[in-house]
């Protein structure tokens, strides 16, 4: 999601004419990449070479257009640390004391926190991490720990005295650059400035300490000049791997590096990152640069996490997605690119990819608006007019048009605002559509005497979709390649300013994108071929937004949705729904889930097993023996917590609050709703 969002915003800034660098790296060192290794059986440098090896396919894959790709295991790593280093010491802004650790006597190396485990000393927990508790949620060094053991080796761990060396980032000079360097308007988010104030002037225990910059040997990294045995912390030499994969750029391409890093240079160095590291890219880092003579970031702008159906991404619960797999399957990179940037903004917000959202949007977007347009209007024009385009009356109008909606979407993408600039291209593909529908020209095409005009309205058309495939070529840039090589007989990609173009000639039409297919997405999260999935007639169409279980999320529904009825149905339409009154046998929450309860429901003939997204709402207990309303002949869905039987009904509004439907007293279970 990073790479997409980042390649999204450097290809804008291309096409617009800007000459960018868009580099990264692989962050190599540290203990967990050590440890990692020797269970792999490999040295730290083998187990990093082959994953490097992996990136390719991934980048490639998904269309991230990186100029440079590096790792912080490198000679040019090496050199800036060291350099950075030794400037910051001179600066007087390096210091060394000793420091009480606990060490593995069999494994020979101090533990960090993640490693340690024992007794909580405030609540006697057992199996407590080294530094803070799960059950009563304190917080104390590893050292108060009562009985400790090593996860390494499950041996007890030794208090033993190491000497460390330390930034003084709690330095008056640092202190009051940095308050300059984040308060820049501009140059951070607010809610990322307001977070970085908020350890900067933090008092007591939250006031800003200095940094431990060292760890000792064995570790996998950066050995200090001068200190055998002691190595560089990982988060030292990991965000100069940003300046060591530039100058590996540079000196492949005979560029002056250091052009790109004296400060007061017109350059602009902006970084992309995740909301979990903005400590060390608001405080150390600039710190660093600052005070050893390098040019600090002009702007971090960070991103939330991405979410699966509402759940935190993790392999070990099974709520991740492999971007391999995705490929592997042939699913379209674009696909994903595409819904990613819609729900993108500038904002320091989680994303959430839900399957049935996924495969609506894309299919509804992209081909049922953007590639349907291509394929009617070429027909024509390649059939009767020889791929000619002719434009009636003032085209002067259209170029205006197309210049408003150029600037429009331009600001959308300059500030991060991608949700908002798809939401702008949608609208001007719905218009485009419908002015083309309006006209009619499958009715042209058969009248005599109308050919000018068919040829006028399927060149509109076409021109929009040019228009279109400018604005949305730095979210789908392969798609937008091949309409403007192969339908337009353009040999480059689309710079911005073609916005405004009137194309004269297409060729013939190849289709361009497929849509999304349910199986796919089965395949995806491993849903087994015997189990139907969810058709999107009832997920979306039933509550748009509907919570896994199909009941909808509190407050999903704006108050046009509220206002608007849904497009009529017949009354052959409404029985093909079976609602049966259904009594709740049995409530239950389901582990890990933040939304569901599992439901048990008697329905007069049979029991069925319900997942539905009301934990927000009810009690288990308050379930229990009530009378409600499901639909019967739902097909069954497999979720990653067993197979949901059907679908409850609940009503949802502006506000907070879901409300199960429930029938009058004198309802029986299995009763059919008419």
């Amino acid at each position: 999601m990073e790479y997409i969002q980042a390649d999204v915003w450097v290809r804008f800034q291309r096409a617009v004419g800007h000459e960018v660098f868009f580099m990264g790296a692989d962050d190599a060192h540290g203990a967990p990449i050590m440890l990692a290794a020797q269970k792999a059986g490999r040295s730290p440098e083998q187990f990093i070479a082959e994953i490097g090896a992996g990136r390719k396919q991934y980048l490639d894959g998904f269309h991230i257009s990186f100029d440079n790709w590096h790792s912080t295991h490198s000679p040019e790593n090496e050199e800036f640390s060291r350099d950075i280093y030794e400037k910051l010491k001179a600066a007087g802004l390096v210091y060394t004391r000793s420091i009480e650790q606990l060490y593995d006597p069999v494994k020979g190396m101090f533990l960090a926190d993640r490693y340690i485990k024992g007794e909580c000393p405030n609540c006697g927990a057992k199996d407590q991490y080294g530094d803070a508790c799960e059950n009563c949620s304190s917080v104390y060094a590893a050292t108060e720990l009562r009985n400790p053991y090593s996860m390494l080796s499950g041996a007890k761990p030794e208090i033993r005295s190491s000497e460390h060396y330390f930034f003084r980032l709690s330095d008056p000079k640092c202190v009051q650059f940095l308050r300059l360097w984040i308060n820049e308007p501009g140059r951070l988010q607010p809610q990322v400035a307001n977070k970085a104030r908020e350890w900067l002037e933090g008092e007591g225990d939250r006031s800003l300490a200095d940094w431990d910059i060292s760890r000792d040997a064995p570790y996998f990294g950066i050995e200090i000049p001068g200190a055998p045995g002691k190595y560089f912390y990982v988060w030292l030499d990991a965000p100069i791997g940003y300046f060591a994969s530039v100058k590996n750029y540079c000196d492949k391409r005979g560029i002056d590096f250091s052009t790109f890093v004296r400060p007061g240079r017109r350059t602009e160095m902006i970084h992309f990152i995740g909301k979990d590291i903005i400590y060390f890219h608001t405080l150390f880092w600039p710190a660093m640069l600052q005070f050893s003579g390098y040019k600090t970031p002009d702007h971090v702008y960070v991103h939330g996490f991405i979410t699966v159906t509402g759940e935190k991404m993790s392999k070990s619960r099974g709520t991740g997605i492999s971007p391999l797999r995705y490929l592997e399957l042939g699913m379209n990179p674009e696909w994903l690119r595409y819904y990613i940037a819609a729900k993108l903004n500038s904002h320091v917000e989680d994303l959430d990819f839900n399957p049935d959202d996924f495969l609506a949007r894309v299919n509804s977007d992209l081909v049922g608006k953007y590639v349907n347009i291509a394929s009617r209007a070429a027909h024509f024009i390649t059939r009767y007019f020889g791929g000619a385009l002719k434009y009636m009356g003032d085209t002067e109008p259209l170029r205006e048009r197309a210049r408003e909606a150029a600037a429009k979407v331009r600001d959308s993408y300059e500030a991060r605002e991608f949700g908002k600039a798809i939401r702008d291209v949608m609208a001007l593909a719905d218009h485009i559509n419908h002015v083309f529908d309006e006209r009619q020209p499958w009715v042209l095409a058969k009248e005599p005497g109308s050919r000018e005009e068919l040829q006028d309205v399927c060149s509109r058309a076409l021109q929009g979709f040019w228009l279109l495939s400018v604005l949305l070529a730095p979210v789908i840039p392969q798609t937008a390649k091949r309409v403007a090589e192969e339908l337009f007989g353009v040999e480059r990609e689309f710079a911005w300013s073609d916005a405004e173009t009137l194309p004269q000639r297409i060729g013939p039409y190849r289709h361009l994108m497929t849509r999304v297919e349910e199986k796919q997405l089965d395949a995806l999260f491993d849903i087994p071929a015997g189990v139907q999935a969810t058709p999107k007639t009832t997920a979306h169409e039933a509550g748009k937004n509907a919570a896994p279980g199909g009941s909808p999320s509190p407050g999903v529904l704006n108050k046009e949705a509220q206002a608007a009825p849904s497009e009529q149905i017949t009354i052959e339409d409404f029985s093909k729904l079976d609602l049966r009154v259904a009594r709740i046998l049995n409530a239950e929450r389901v582990e890990r889930a933040d939304k569901l309860l599992k439901l048990t429901l008697d329905i007069g003939t049979e029991t069925r097993i319900v997942f539905a997204g009301i934990k927000s709402a009810y009690e288990p207990e308050q379930l229990q023996g009530r009378l409600t309303v499901m639909v019967a002949n739902l097909a069954p869905r497999k979720m990653k917590f067993g197979v949901s039987q059907g679908m409850v009904l609940a009503a949802s509004g502006d506000g907070p609050g879901i409300y199960l439907l429930a029938p009058d007293s004198g309802a029986a279970p299995g009763m059919r709703v008419k």
